[in-house]
């Protein structure tokens, strides 16, 4: 199931430098806006210990991480949802990811103009809330014109539910804000919303900081971070501190070099780690194993998917010829030390169609297709 986080943010704030330390590639990262013109994509891994333990325990063939997708979207600048730039392009991009990773330049810097011509965090977060809200007002005025004849003359019953939602969300986005900050819908309204009106502002997002490297072990002095933390506490969004300039040198390590690195900044795992599993759970994801002496694989899912759809995501016959599944946890087979001992120890569990994937299960699907 590829799933894709679109990077975004003003130009020359570091999202294409972050997006070659995510995928080790090298796109385009010029200091001058519009250098990056089309979307670049990259696929990453997802980093899970359970993984590297398991190919440890069954020495597979081959061993297949989860992936996810970054593009990197050229900047927005103001007058974006004018058209203004390369506006129109940029939030074509930014409608066909998942997620949104907005990148915000929290350092300073002579040697990097910045297109504003200051560093201010919380206004260049409030640039792009503008242009995307902005676009977002067309896309629901042009609904209201559409629903309101057809709630208050035709009494349509699909029109009269989304009357109330649309005018919510009308309000919030004139204001220059988030549609996801809407007030007043119930759950299951904005559930509709995600689902029906494909804004912009009602994707999840995450920030990404994109600190000095002298500030990166001295966030509590960092006031630019502090601004960016601030700003997701009030809108419940995350905030990944991140120095692209450290993560970049990471990148260029040999994979042995790279915990002594992050040893000597004191840190247990990357940015780009932490970043890449923020946006995972960011989607609600998660991951169950497949194991064996051929392979060993992570897949993804979307919690609250049931075992029968979990077996399609390995092969549509799997799903329909779905019969059961076999399945115990990553923890009992860590503690028991084989899959042999989880069995004897009964941890191996008989699950049929409506049992709910968990993240950590490892799986054997049994099924069955007619010829």
């Amino acid at each position: 199931m590829p799933l894709k986080a679109g990077i975004v943010g003003l130009p020359n704030v570091g999202k294409s430098t972050l997006f070659n330390a995510i995928t080790n590639s090298h796109v385009l990262a010029m200091n001058y806006p519009f250098a990056t013109i089309d979307p670049n994509t990259g696929v990453v891994h997802v980093p899970d210990e359970r993984l590297e333990h398991l190919s440890k325990m069954f020495s597979p063939e081959r061993t297949i991480p989860a992936t996810f997708e970054f593009y990197d979207i050229a900047g927005l600048v103001k007058g974006a949802s004018k058209g203004e730039g390369l506006g129109n392009r940029f939030l074509a991009a930014i409608r066909e990811c998942d997620a949104i990773v907005e990148v915000v330049r929290c350092f300073e810097s002579n040697d990097i103009v910045h297109v504003e011509n200051s560093v201010d965090p919380q206004r260049d977060i409030e640039i792009i809330d503008l242009e995307l809200a902005m676009a977002d007002l067309d896309s629901i005025n042009n609904r209201i014109a559409k629903q309101e004849v057809k709630a208050r003359v035709a009494k349509d019953k699909v029109a009269s539910y989304e009357m109330p939602i649309l005018l919510a969300l009308k309000d919030v986005l004139e204001q220059g804000l988030p549609a996801r900050l809407a007030k007043g819908l119930k759950e299951e309204q904005m559930d509709y919303a995600k689902k029906n009106f494909f804004l912009l502002t009602l994707k999840p997002i995450l920030y990404v900081a994109n600190v000095a490297d002298s500030d990166y072990m001295d966030l509590e002095h960092c006031k630019h971070y502090q601004t960016v933390k601030a700003i997701g506490e009030k809108q419940n969004a995350q905030v990944i501190p991140v120095s692209c300039e450290i993560e970049a040198e990471i990148s260029l390590l040999p994979k042995e070099e790279r915990k002594e690195f992050l040893d000597s900044l004191g840190a247990s795992e990357s940015g780009l780690d932490k970043l890449v599993k923020a946006a995972y759970r960011l989607l609600n994801l998660a991951t169950f194993f497949t194991v064996g002496k051929d392979e060993c694989r992570a897949w993804t899912f979307h919690i609250g998917m049931k075992a029968p759809e979990c077996a399609g995501i390995i092969h549509t016959d799997f799903e329909k010829g779905f019969i059961k599944a076999e399945v115990y946890r990553y923890e009992d087979i860590m503690e028991l030390g084989s899959e042999l001992a989880v069995k004897e120890a009964g941890k191996l569990r008989q699950e049929g169609k409506d049992y709910l994937m968990k993240d950590g299960d490892i799986v054997f699907f049994r099924f069955h297709v007619s010829k």
